[in-house]
């Protein structure tokens, strides 16, 4: 089922992209939507239609990539996309926004591109999307970062470094609060 997901995503998100001058728009509402099925689909707001979300992430960045879109950017729109789209139908948007960062981060991998990059991205989308929506914008912080550093552990090499590197280096981002989800996220491996 989650390759099903996957190319829907990635299918719905080039097929949005192309075509229009508002890409990033483009990206957020496709993400919001097949958020929103997913959950319809399901039939339950359930942990196992919150994992799907990752699926959704998976093809949002694959989209991008083959359209040609910039990947932070997309990372950011996707993250919040899916806060609209789990809030919309009533669900952990916390959880899914560490899916997504997750699913944002090891996709990302997968594709050769930047992971430092679309952690930040990842985390500065849940931040942003967390405060529209009247979430805790720290624990959608701490819930980005950890699945971004979480992503990357499992895709070995340097990668979860250089993912931490990126998060802390940013200037974008509340140092305090990366730091208190990387300490939390270190400590978990």
């Amino acid at each position: 089922m989650i390759d099903k997901i996957i190319k829907e995503a990635t299918d719905a998100v080039v097929a949005a992209i192309e075509g229009t001058d508002d890409i990033l728009g483009a990206v957020t509402n496709t993400v919001k939507h097949q958020v929103i099925n997913i959950f319809k689909g399901t039939g339950e707001i359930s942990a196992s239609g919150i994992e799907l979300v990752a699926g959704v992430a998976s093809g949002a960045i694959r989209g991008a990539g083959q359209a040609g879109a910039a990947l932070t950017d997309v990372a950011r729109t996707t993250v919040h996309g899916v806060v609209e789209g789990v809030n919309e139908v009533g669900g952990d948007v916390i959880t899914a926004i560490r899916e997504t960062a997750h699913g944002l981060i090891k996709t990302t991998a997968e594709t050769g591109g930047d992971i430092g990059s679309v952690a930040v991205s990842a985390v500065e989308g849940a931040i942003k999307a967390a405060g529209n929506i009247g979430v805790d914008t720290a624990e959608a912080a701490k819930a980005a970062v950890g699945g971004a550093v979480d992503a990357a552990g499992s895709v070995g090499g340097d990668a979860a470094q250089k993912v931490r590197d990126a998060l802390l280096s940013a200037a974008s981002l509340p140092r305090d609060v990366i730091e208190s989800a990387l300490k939390g996220s270190h400590q978990k491996e």
